[in-house]
């Protein structure tokens, strides 16, 4: 009996998840992974780290290689392959050997698009100088990386204060280079926290020695082979090496009229993650993901999301139709700014607003430990901000703040967020005490009581 054929398209999270499944469910099964890159799949979440000297060695940044499936004859890895087209009526794929420009078709009985994102580059004159990178991806991690150790490199300038942004940042710093962030926002982070806690880290990053200028419109990079500086409307700044950023966008040029997109690019998906053509279907960063808090679908460019996403398509692969629709994700995600680490679940204020959510907001500020204990490394100063629905009290979003790496606590408020607990669920849930660790009531104890008016002791 000949096995089935599961196209996959990408080779970052969605897809090695999605191998992982067909291999855990299924034996007779014939699985094709296409990857338009050379290097199978670099981790970019891993950057900062491999910039910081913190990784075994720049190779090992990957979710898997393809040397892992080798021995497994159900197995094909391609990469240096993109495809560049799909036949939904004869269930074919069209490839592209990128070594040697050789075109090939593949046929398939099931297809799962997880073609993921590009970086975006400013369109400003100057672009294509020498020096002005991206931050995404094995190669510029490379070329990052040299320009790090590179003592003729003094003045960095990094356009967006987004994650990406941040990391680079850190990272350009604790190489001893001069660091500008430029944004045209009007905070850092401002679109993954609100101001409570964004005025908090835009000061640290002063501390630490990074220039923030918002509300930055960028109309040029300067220089005649490579860059100098970057100029926008109201001054210049002397950049040896210009990072980029500024975003992401959809790798979904190519389906264009073939798949339904919507207005910027993003994979349109039904409730179990299929596309508009029979067999077809799309996870990951490209897609727009069910948000659980918001009610809507948007896109949410997260590890977690793709694999869960892979988990439940492979699932369900071969129903006729899917027992259950795909639950949705929360969102979830955390960042460490130089010595304050946070943590943010859910809706924010910005996220709300664009998903049309009415929501009410409660920001905390108190001490991780008891008050018997000092002020300090050993009893920090924590902030928490909540977000629920006004009237029925569900939690629909939620950050931390402190110097002490309390992130993890952000896995707790994305499963109330999951599971639409209210701030009396939270304010009454059964958490350990231990005053080496926390106080009587835990911190998202007491922040939930706070929401609720009650008075801290």
């Amino acid at each position: 009996m000949s096995k089935t054929r599961v196209v996959i398209v990408g080779a970052s999270h969605g897809g090695h998840q999605t191998i992982l499944e067909l291999l855990k469910r299924y034996d007779d099964v014939d699985i094709k992974l296409f990857e338009t890159g050379n290097f199978v799949s670099f981790m970019s979440c891993g950057m900062e780290l491999y910039l910081e000297d913190s990784v075994t060695d720049v190779n090992d940044v990957r979710n898997f290689s393809p040397a892992d499936f080798a021995d497994n004859k159900n197995v094909k890895i391609l990469n240096n392959h993109q495809v560049t087209k799909i036949n939904a009526d004869k269930k074919t794929i069209t490839a592209v050997n990128t070594i040697d420009n050789d075109s090939e078709k593949y046929s398939y009985d099931k297809l799962i698009l997880s073609p993921g994102v590009n970086p975006k580059s400013i369109p400003v004159p100057g672009k294509d100088l020498k020096n002005v990178f991206l931050m995404r991806g094995y190669d510029w991690a490379t070329q990052i990386k040299a320009k790090l150790e590179d003592p003729n490199v003094k003045n960095i300038t990094i356009i967006g204060a987004g994650y990406i942004g941040i990391e680079a940042a850190e990272a350009s710093r604790k190489a001893g280079k001069n660091v500008t962030i430029l944004d045209v926002i009007d905070r850092p982070l401002g679109t993954y926290l609100d101001s409570e806690m964004t005025d908090i880290i835009a000061s640290h990053l002063k501390e630490n020695g990074v220039t923030v200028v918002t509300n930055a419109h960028i109309k040029e990079y300067v220089g005649t082979d490579k860059v100098t500086a970057v100029k926008t409307e109201t001054a210049e700044y002397p950049s040896d090496l210009v990072i980029q950023a500024a975003g992401v966008k959809a790798n979904t040029d190519w389906l264009k009229g073939t798949v339904d997109l919507d207005n910027r690019g993003w994979i349109k998906t039904n409730e179990y993650l299929q596309t508009n053509l029979k067999d077809v279907y799309a996870i990951g960063d490209a897609t727009l993901a069910y948000s659980i808090p918001a009610d809507n679908h948007v896109p949410i460019a997260l590890a977690t999301v793709a694999r869960r996403e892979a988990r439940y398509v492979v699932k369900h692969l071969f129903e006729k139709v899917p027992s259950a629709p795909f639950g949705g994700v929360v969102g979830s995600s955390a960042l460490s700014v130089f010595n304050y680490h946070f943590t943010e679940s859910g809706l924010n204020s910005f996220t709300a607003e664009r998903s049309n959510v009415e929501i009410k907001k409660s920001f905390y500020q108190g001490s991780l430990r008891p008050a018997y204990i000092p002020a300090g490394s050993k009893n920090p100063a924590v902030c928490v901000q909540l977000f629920f629905n006004p009237s029925s009290h569900v939690i629909l979003g939620g950050a931390l703040l402190s110097t002490y790496d309390i992130t993890a606590q952000g896995n707790v408020l994305a499963l109330a967020i999951q599971h639409k607990l209210t701030l009396e669920d939270l304010a009454d849930a059964d958490f350990f005490f231990q005053p080496g660790f926390d106080r009587q009531w835990s911190l998202l104890n007491i922040s939930a009581q706070h929401a609720l008016g009650e008075k801290d002791f």
